[in-house]
């Protein structure tokens, strides 16, 4: 798309430091803005068709993707110089964006710009909202409609997966997208930059970072601006307990931990008898056989292209866990590598050969968690909701719901194009595998697991791996990203039964509404969503479908990314973007873990990208969970139902926020079973909307 050609050609002449992904992100609209009138006129003469099968789709989507980032290189040296922007331009830009920002943010300087109408910039929903059974004009709802349409097209996908916005209406809420998260990161922004220089500043505090506990003097009273009160608690004092790096499988990266069953499961890899029973009490197969072994695979990541930015590497591990039969706890057993040697650690392996056998599986962990995160929420909701903006009117009551919650949504894909997926960006600097191969790998996951909408849905997920209601074994002890994501989940699906109860009467109603009908059948086929519902024929099934868009949208991203990043999942030592020496091929080889670890300057580097996906100043604004639904201009023109659901809602989550906010260590030094406070989901903190 013309926009990535002119990001391309600001980047491609060198590459840019971790400072620049900053600089990019506040000059892509102006970008995107500056080549939109030709976009729109492209977009009127060429084709909006998808391939007609989710197969086909599928087995295109690596080479599409290749092609886009391909594409995106050689088309550079075409962009206009009018499209370029000169980095003393950029600079410009950032010092006066960075002096806006110093403001603080307030509730009543944040906005939905979508909320109302999306047939143009300016024009608005006049009246309440209705379903098309209580329309007074159904002739001009219905030529809204088809004006949409012919105006919002699917395009090619934008950083993998499925189809990115199109056409005149299509570019312009993408470029609104844009600026809006343009202006959003103002703030965070200027906290980085004056977090790097201090850290830089500070440079002789870290002794050289000669042994693992200098790495957590980067964080000594350091990205205080960023993060005023630090990684939380537990995380930089705790990561070599076994149950620390068990449990961060079950709260802040739950998503690839699988429960084996022995009736349709096997043994990927063996450990020895007397070293399992040792450790767990009882053989591997017994484990197995009894429900209690849990399985993680990442051996797929060895099948990805290399960096050759640098040297970094990976082990593209794969391991058991267990539950204890006599503590319950959750513990982890044996990992294996699959690059350099072919090893199995388990913990009784000497303490440094074991703590790298974590270390290698977080960095494995960290790479699934970013570029899965990206087909399981992002796109999902993208491509359901673009189905959305085809096929329902601007009045109707669930488009203007679908509105809210899928704030900043287009604005994604492009950054992620530009600042991760592109040569010279977060990628290629940081982690160990190449820039393009991250990109397929998240678009490999759309398009055969992650993608999946109503196999995805948050308590099916869960049970279908065997994490909730298993049929074997025994019940988890703990599992703190189930206890808090279905408290809010729960919450959201009252809301939601009570929106759809309060404008459909009863299943025939919504049998009833043609716009419903045509979302159905336009999600099932021109937008190709993977696993959509067959039918909406019944009001529950309408709330499954909008309670799943709400959850995608909000704690399913919010548990892996945001606020995570720099404040548990990538903190240093423990969880590094990359190795920085290939995995050893043979046991008791490891003289010093830090040589495995990033220097100085990777590891700053690493922070700062991590803080780039910050939203901590959010915290206590309506930008956050607790105000998903809780919009005045949107609810001006809802029923008295919704309107008393969305307080309802919002009561809860405060209640809720108020109780992670109390979290603290018991006598045994452990929060929701774990040794370190997670409050990630706090609803007053972390913000709705798929936002970076």
């Amino acid at each position: 798309m013309p926009y990535l050609f002119a990001l391309q050609a600001i980047m491609t002449p060198h590459r840019f430091s971790v400072a620049s992904l900053f600089v990019l992100l506040l000059c892509v609209a102006t970008v995107y803005s500056a080549i939109l009138p030709r976009q729109a006129s492209s977009a009127k003469s060429s084709s909006s068709r998808i391939s007609s099968s989710k197969a086909s789709s599928a087995s295109k989507a690596s080479s599409s993707s290749k092609a886009l980032s391909s594409s995106r290189v050689s088309s550079s040296s075409r962009v206009s110089s009018s499209s370029k922007v000169s980095s003393s331009k950029v600079s410009s830009k950032v010092s006066s964006s960075s002096k806006a920002s110093a403001s603080k943010i307030t509730s009543a300087s944040i906005s939905n710009p979508r909320t109302g109408s999306t047939t143009s910039a300016s024009s608005s929903v006049s009246g309440a909202y209705s379903i098309p059974q209580k329309e007074a004009a159904p002739s001009k709802r219905a030529d809204a409609i088809t004006s949409k349409r012919n105006n919002f097209q699917y395009g090619p996908p934008v950083a993998g997966g499925p189809a990115f916005p199109n056409g005149t209406l299509g570019n312009t809420l993408v470029s609104n997208d844009i600026s809006s998260l343009q202006a959003e990161t103002n703030k965070q922004q200027s906290a980085s930059s004056s977090d790097t220089a201090s850290a830089n500043a500070d440079i002789s505090k870290y002794n050289g970072l000669k042994t693992l506990n200098d790495y957590t003097l980067l964080y000594d009273d350091e990205w205080t601006a960023t993060l005023s009160q630090g990684p939380i608690r537990g995380i930089l004092t705790n990561y070599t307990q076994d149950l620390l790096f068990s449990m961060e499988r079950l709260s802040f990266s739950p998503y690839q931990i699988r429960r084996l069953n022995s009736s349709k499961d096997k043994l990927n890899f063996q450990v020895d008898d007397k070293i399992a029973k040792n450790i767990t009490g009882m053989t591997l197969q017994q484990l197995f056989t009894s429900g209690r072994l849990f399985y993680s695979d990442y051996r797929d990541q060895a099948k990805l292209k290399t960096t050759t930015n640098g040297a970094r590497y990976s082990a593209a591990v794969d391991a058991y866990f267990y539950i204890n039969q006599t503590s319950g706890n959750f513990l982890p057993l044996a990992i294996r590598t699959n690059q350099g040697g072919s090893l199995v650690y388990t913990p009784a392996d000497t303490r440094d050969d074991w703590l790298l056998a974590k270390i290698m599986y977080n960095v494995c962990d960290l790479w699934f968690a970013q570029w899965e995160h990206l087909a399981r929420t992002h796109e999902v909701v993208q491509i359901v909701y673009m189905a959305a903006i085809r096929t329902l009117s601007d009045t109707h009551p669930v488009k203007a719901l679908l509105d809210r919650l899928m704030y900043q949504v287009f604005a994604i894909q492009p950054l992620a194009a530009s600042i991760l997926f592109a040569q010279g960006g977060a990628v290629d600097i940081s982690f160990p595998y190449a820039y393009d191969a991250a990109q397929d790998y998240s678009t490999g996951y759309y398009f055969n697991r992650s993608g999946a909408f109503q196999s995805n849905y948050f308590l099916t997920d869960l049970k279908n791996r065997g994490l909730i209601n298993s049929t074997t074994g025994p019940a988890l002890k703990n599992f703190p990203f189930y206890e808090d994501a279905s408290v809010i989940y729960s919450a959201m699906r009252v809301f939601m039964t009570s929106f759809v109860g309060s404008y459909y009467s009863a299943d025939s109603v919504v049998l009833a509404d043609k716009e419903i009908q045509a979302w159905v059948k336009e999600c099932n086929g021109a937008a190709k969503v993977i696993d959509f519902p067959a039918a909406i024929a019944k009001k529950d099934t309408l709330v499954d479908v909008l309670t799943h868009m709400a959850h995608l949208s909000s704690t399913a991203h919010h548990t892996v990314n945001t606020n995570e990043l720099i404040s548990a999942s990538a903190t240093l030592p423990f969880h590094p973007h990359s190795l920085y020496q290939p995995a050893p091929k043979q046991k008791r080889s490891v003289s010093n873990l830090t040589t495995y670890l990033p220097p100085f300057e990777k590891a700053q580097e690493q922070i700062q990208i991590n803080a780039l996906f910050s939203r901590n100043y959010l915290a206590g604004t309506n930008r956050t969970l607790s105000h998903m639904f809780d919009d005045a201009t949107m609810l001006q023109k809802m029923n008295a139902n919704t309107k008393t659901a969305a307080a309802t809602f919002k009561s809860a989550m405060d209640s809720f926020s108020s109780k992670i906010k109390g979290r603290k260590f018991d006598s045994k030094g452990l929060s929701q079973g774990m040794p370190f406070v997670w409050q990630a989901l706090d609803p007053n903190v972390m913000p709705f909307g798929v936002t970076v």
